[in-house]
């Protein structure tokens, strides 16, 4: 016996303004579902790798370093202006404390310089000829990882920036190349994303994101479940106060042999030369 159909529409239109009736893959309050995890992690892996292949992408150089390192000249006048407020209220223990900060930001804003310029020489040495190789690729904020992408931009060459959502508003910093900056919801996905391509990772000062990158990637390796990334810290002094390797050592918690897992470098060009050896990259001509 046959369906049958009311004369009016009213029955239609309930039908199409249904969320069922929508097909799935066009359904973005569906994909959000808790359910739809596996397939939203899947899709988070697959769209920036199919992207990068298309861009040409072939490898990649990670740099990571902290988003609240401003470059020189704004660091110095983060410094005047702390200075200045001390200066009206010469006895408010918060306001020294942030002389006090402001002074050692300023003193590690060079790594700013030191990030940008290790970006220009990476970019200009190996992205000629239409080649996409050693590719800067950062977080996509700032500070720090705005400085490398700023580098990269200095040469008109091409980097990434992998930034995330966060509970606070976080943006893109204007110097990655545009078809090559994802946004990202999973920090798995994320970190992935860092190596997938990666021929060596750059740590320069920072703090728990940094860290967290850093010691990700030493693990991976230390493990085996990465190879052929060169790992180089920048900045001996800081990175020795900060992590003391031969304590671990000498605990027995790590093995001698672990701290060959990574390198020391002052410089940009220290830094390159380090990765260029190891890699045997051949200088621009």
């Amino acid at each position: 016996m046959g369906m049958g159909f009311p004369e009016d529409n009213s029955l239609s239109d309930a039908i199409l303004a249904s969320s069922s009736y929508i097909p799935a893959d066009r359904d973005t309050e569906f994909m959000q579902r808790e359910e739809l995890r596996p397939l939203r992690l899947g899709l988070e892996l697959l769209k920036p790798e199919l992207i990068q292949k298309e861009q040409g992408i072939q490898s990649t150089i990670v740099v990571f370093g902290s988003a609240r390192l401003q470059e020189p000249v704004a660091a110095e006048a983060a410094l005047l202006m702390a200075e200045r407020a001390v200066a009206q209220n010469p006895n408010d223990l918060d306001l020294q404390r942030h002389v006090a900060v402001a002074k050692r930001q300023r003193d590690l804003s060079t790594y700013y310089d030191v990030a940008r310029e290790f970006a220009r020489l990476v970019s200009s040495s190996c992205q000629i000829d239409g080649r996409c190789d050693y590719v800067i690729v950062t977080g996509g904020g700032p500070g720090i990882m705005e400085a490398a992408n700023r580098g990269a931009a200095d040469v008109q060459a091409k980097s990434i920036g992998l930034n995330i959502t966060l509970p606070h508003e976080q943006r893109p910093n204007l110097y990655i190349t545009p078809e090559l900056c994802f946004q990202f919801r999973y920090f798995a996905l994320r970190k992935m994303h860092f190596l997938i391509r990666a021929k060596a990772l750059v740590a320069l000062p920072g703090g728990f994101g940094t860290l967290d990158e850093l010691f990700e990637t030493l693990t991976l390796i230390q493990t085996g479940k990465v190879t052929g990334v060169s790992v180089v810290l920048v900045g001996r002094a800081f990175w020795e106060r900060l992590i003391n390797w031969d304590f671990l050592v000498e605990q027995g918690l790590i093995g001698p042999q672990d701290l060959g897992l990574f390198h020391y470098a002052e410089t940009a060009q220290e830094a390159w030369d380090l990765i260029a050896r190891n890699h045997a990259v051949r200088p621009k001509q």
